[in-house]
């Protein structure tokens, strides 16, 4: 009897499934993976299994990944420590080598590994890869003082990519996985935060949904109570008030981009979930924060 309960109940949710499996049929999902679940295995395993799962009903996931931990813990085999402004990491030449050997080596290499373990065929990629990003280098506005500008080396802003590999990939059945580092005009290298490079890809594709895994349950008040169904004024408001810094901020920047370059949802979801992305797809319940473009 508890083996046909359990049975009845694997039905039942493959059944309450079908719905969102036919309305994102074909349908282009760009997954932000970051945190916990890159460095704890189950929650990896987990990851893979639902990228793997999203690919075989339909859809087409893109994967965009960070390595922040992991950049971190190199520098400081190194004797180097990581620095931060304003959620992003101030780049030199040294650290750029660290970044380009990490995440495009290190994790991305993981990734495809993990996720082809699982049955799929991912192909990993950066941006030097068919010159697919293009970006030159980001100077950021000094928040004391508006009429300065802060060089943090390295450091890429988007100007162009070019999808055309990524749609390539996507029809021979392939789930590509970025990792995000940009080329400029003479060939350099820059650094570019996953959010920036996961928001800009949703919009170039024009992908269904954005979604953005952290290591919080998404986006939450000074009392620590979840926020859904943001909206670009609440959202400012929550910056204004301090409620809302550090890496969020081009988190939630990137999010709400997404949501007014016409990205249907944007999600910023709790990666410490066990398969909080089939959560997020495929049941009513989600397991994060929605922002909305308006």
């Amino acid at each position: 009897m508890i083996k046909l309960t359990t049975a009845a109940k694997k039905a039942q949710t493959l059944a309450e499934a079908l719905p969102y499996i036919k309305r994102f049929f074909d349908k282009t999902i760009v997954i932000k993976y970051g945190g916990n679940a890159m460095t704890d295995d189950h929650l990896k395993d987990c990851f893979a299994q639902d990228v793997v799962l999203l690919k075989l009903v339909g859809m087409n996931p893109v994967v965009v990944h960070g390595g922040g931990p992991q950049i971190n813990d190199m520098l400081n085999k190194l004797g180097k420590k990581g620095e931060f402004i304003q959620g992003m990491r101030v780049t030199d030449a040294e650290t750029m080598d660290v970044v380009e050997m990490v995440l495009g080596g290190q994790v991305n290499k993981e990734i495809v590994n993990l996720i082809n373990r699982h049955g799929g065929k991912a192909v990993g990629l950066t941006g030097q890869d068919g010159n697919f990003i293009h970006a030159h280098k980001l100077l950021m506005e000094d928040m004391s003082d508006p009429t300065k500008m802060i060089d943090i080396g390295l450091v890429g802003e988007i100007t162009a990519i070019d999808p055309s590999i990524i749609n390539f990939l996507d029809k021979g059945d392939f789930i590509p996985v970025v990792a995000p580092i940009g080329v400029g005009s003479d060939g350099e290298t820059y650094n570019i935060n996953a959010d920036v490079v996961a928001g800009k890809l949703a919009e170039i594709l024009g992908a269904e949904k954005l979604i953005l895994l952290t290591n919080t349950p998404g986006v939450l008040d000074k009392k620590g109570e979840l926020l859904t169904g943001l909206t670009p004024k609440q959202i400012d408001d929550l910056v204004a008030d301090g409620t809302l810094s550090g890496g969020m901020l081009p988190k939630i920047s990137s999010a709400l981009d997404a949501a007014r370059s016409g990205v249907k949802t944007v999600h910023i979801i709790d990666g410490r979930v066990e398969h909080a992305l089939l959560l997020e797809v495929l049941t009513d319940e989600g397991v994060g924060t929605l922002i909305k473009a308006k």
